[in-house]
């Protein structure tokens, strides 16, 4: 036993500190399929609608039913280690992006510190592909005076106007179009855009979602395309009608890709839906809207399923959009 107790005293000392260190991101090793060796990271952080909680799953998706390595990465609470979208300038493991083959983001309006920032940055440079969902069109609100402020939704710089949202997506804040909580929103294919990839196996009127159409500028810059419009609905429901008027004369798009390029880098590919909630994605058309447009960003166009599987990983049981209301004392190990 005396001989014994110093190797239990050598092993405790080895799994504490292991255990100690949960690390507050989430990985999702990729099954077979066709993203095999691909590594999408995925950045949540938003006040409202449960990005922690719709890009967990979308992990948890193109992971098992495609083959996609993915990081889930949150907006955390320093000193309780807890996930807390209203924690505004901290996502810890950005600096996984040097080897990210996609990011998908849908933060809003964060504050992040310099040294989390570069790691965007560094990736924006590059020109890698983007998947930008709702809120990422206003993504980041970065104050006057820091080194990456001209990322920064409001950035008033004429050589970068209005930052991500409109150099990188072709949009940034401009205003809640449908009725916020009340009238919900049905995607309508882009005239012209039957054929894209990332169409391909949705069914008319799948992609739908309970939170409303957003306002852009018409029409979108000269290197955007439009994909899916959004009807705005007089109600809550999938089948709600189609609200009469000047809502939907013209619908505004939902979804779209765009070219950006960085100070004459790369020129990179981006896709932006203004959808994307949580509770978005509890309808089967959203789900494989972005699944696709993942493969579309990963250049693996060509390998878009023709009706690529969607179905839930888990359960998932989406919070409402709406401020304080997200689940409070969770880790990131608790989305496994």
């Amino acid at each position: 036993m005396r001989r014994l107790l110093p190797l239990l005293a050598l092993s405790l000392a080895c799994v504490a500190p292991v255990a100690a260190a949960a690390d507050p991101w989430l990985e999702v090793r990729g099954g077979d399929g066709p993203g095999k060796g691909k590594r999408i990271v995925l950045v949540s952080g938003d006040e409202e609608y449960r990005s922690e909680e719709a890009l967990s799953q979308l992990a948890k998706i193109l992971a098992t039913r495609h083959g996609f390595d993915c990081t889930v990465l949150y907006a955390i609470d320093p000193a309780a280690g807890t996930i807390d979208p209203n924690t505004n300038d901290n996502i810890p493991g950005l600096e996984k992006l040097a080897d990210a083959d996609v990011m998908v983001i849908a933060t809003r309006f964060r504050n992040l510190p310099d040294d989390q920032m570069r790691h965007i940055d560094a990736y924006l440079k590059a020109g890698k592909p983007v998947v930008a969902m709702r809120t990422a069109t206003h993504a980041f609100n970065i104050p006057e005076g820091r080194a990456y402020r001209r990322w920064s939704w409001d950035n008033p710089a004429s050589e970068f106007t209005q930052g991500f949202g409109r150099q990188v997506l072709g949009e940034t804040w401009i205003s809640h179009h449908g009725n916020h909580g009340g009238e919900s929103t049905r995607g309508i294919v882009a005239p012209g855009a039957e054929s894209h990839p990332i169409l391909r196996g949705i069914a008319p009127g799948t992609i739908w979602g309970p939170t409303d159409v957003y306002g852009v500028r018409l029409p979108l810059p000269e290197d955007s395309a439009p994909l899916v419009l959004g009807a705005v609905l007089a109600g809550m429901k999938p089948d709600s009608e189609p609200v009469a008027g000047a809502k939907n004369e013209p619908m505004m798009p939902v979804a779209w890709t765009k070219s950006y390029a960085i100070d004459g880098g790369p020129k990179g590919r981006a896709f932006t839906t203004t959808m994307g909630a949580a509770t978005d994605l509890a309808a089967e058309g959203t789900r494989r809207m972005l699944v696709n447009a993942c493969y579309w960003a990963a250049g693996l166009e060509a390998k878009i399923p023709p009706k690529s599987d969607v179905g839930i990983v888990g359960t998932f049981e989406p919070t409402p959009f709406g401020f304080n209301g997200a689940r409070k004392g969770l880790t990131p190990a608790d989305y496994r």
